[in-house]
């Protein structure tokens, strides 16, 4: 009986896909401007622990600072690497990105990041979202958008996913 109790069935198996779809929000280091929009998530499991994939985002961003009188639509692509933890319903994570983020409001430019988040089976293969990612830029934004981005910015995803 304790052994059942152990296994829970809930969760990804080597070779299966993920999908995920969030709401996400954006600062910057000093939590003066921000942005929100959508996240969509496509990935595969390269074992039951190990997941890799792309991730698509939306956003609508809020720029604060002197001259600006619009607001901006921006983007970002990139794929990742994450690694859970545990095999139960929760399941945290930590994991690496590489992309690129573009838009009205940013330069063009590429990021490296890190990440952590948890995920929470509510049934055998749909999962509750909740990720953080930390992205380095390896170029800044243009004079309207300083107070927007630096040299990083924080991603939040709150959302919900299906394992296939």
């Amino acid at each position: 009986m304790a052994v059942s109790a152990q296994s829970s069935g809930f969760g990804p198996e080597e070779g299966e896909g993920e999908f995920s779809i969030s709401g996400t929000g954006s600062s910057d280091q000093d939590f003066e401007g921000g942005s929100l929009g959508l996240s969509g998530d496509l990935g595969w499991y390269l074992s039951d622990a190990m997941s890799a994939g792309i991730r698509q985002s939306v956003n609508y961003a809020d720029i604060g600072g002197e001259g600006v009188t619009d607001d901006f639509w921006n983007g970002s692509t990139r794929g990742y690497v994450n690694h859970h933890f545990l095999t139960d319903r929760a399941r945290p994570f930590l994991g690496a990105s590489l992309g690129g983020v573009y838009g009205d409001g940013v330069k063009d430019s590429g990021f490296a990041g890190l990440e952590t988040g948890i995920k929470y089976y509510v049934r055998q293969k749909t999962y509750l979202l909740a990720r953080a990612e930390y992205q380095f830029l390896f170029s800044s934004t243009d004079e309207a958008t300083d107070a927007f981005q630096d040299d990083a910015i924080w991603a939040y995803t709150i959302g919900m996913g299906y394992n296939f």
